[in-house]
């Protein structure tokens, strides 16, 4: 294996290049779980978990309340955020505005 770079064809770098990506990434891997189960024992060690120690996991913040609602059907709502519902568009199509929908 020990054979010398400027004696590779180019076909052979670029393969010795795709292995030695691949070892890295496989070593990284390797690195940050160990890295995590240590994280882990010693958060257990101290009597918390590591979501614990490192605020939980947050996925989504606290939920909006709803803004506005739809006269025809008012537990359809919506906070204002995000994609437009379709009685949401519908009605401003037709004219009306979002005070008019407004909670």
């Amino acid at each position: 294996m020990a054979k010398k770079l400027s004696a590779m064809s180019r076909n052979e770098l670029l393969e010795l290049q795709k292995e030695v990506t691949a070892a890295l990434k496989d070593f990284d891997k390797r690195k940050k779980k160990e890295a995590l189960v240590a994280a882990q024992k010693a958060a257990k060690e101290h009597g918390f978990s590591l979501d614990e120690i490192l605020g939980g996991k947050s996925g989504s913040g606290p939920k909006s309340p709803p803004k506005y609602a739809n006269p025809a059907d008012p537990s359809q709502t919506w906070t204002g955020r995000g994609r437009q519902p379709g009685w949401i568009k519908e009605a401003l199509t037709s004219g009306k505005s979002l005070d008019t929908m407004a909670i």
